[in-house]
């Protein structure tokens, strides 16, 4: 089972019931991330702009409980985390990809971005900052 909470990325987790205990335990903001990780251009984007720079690293593990909710073409998933994604997707009403949610620990979302914005960790650093004060 632990093999299925690591998701590609360093840090991130597949489990949202792991990560709720996470963010209880840690004072911190839960950041979902749908993507479609292996085919979708702009989700590699946001990853590569943003997600992968150690400005938001560093802000992530001190801020942040990191999960990735993905929807691969060719990249393999357990029939659970299939289910439990499409679950998360229906619940936070995500049509398209990327889509960020950020959440309280206890559940409540305090920020949805839809789709992908400019502007780098120093931009959606600012953006979660300004939710942590909802």
């Amino acid at each position: 089972m632990a093999g299925n909470l690591l998701a590609a990325g360093d840090n991130w987790l597949t489990s949202v019931p792991q990560a709720k205990t996470q963010a209880q335990a840690e004072k911190k903001l839960i950041l979902l991330d749908f993507t479609g990780s292996d085919w979708c251009s702009w989700c590699k984007k946001l990853d590569k702009e943003t997600f992968s720079k150690p400005e938001f690293q560093s802000y992530a593990k001190s801020n942040l409980v990191l999960v990735e909710v993905d929807f691969p073409t060719s990249k393999p998933q357990t029939p659970e985390l299939k289910t439990a994604n499409a679950a998360l997707q229906e619940k936070y009403h995500v049509s398209g990809y990327p889509t960020l949610v950020a959440l309280k620990p206890d559940g409540t979302v305090v920020w949805t971005q839809e789709g992908y914005r400019a502007g780098g960790p120093p931009a959606m650093i600012a953006q979660l900052e300004e939710a942590k004060k909802k």
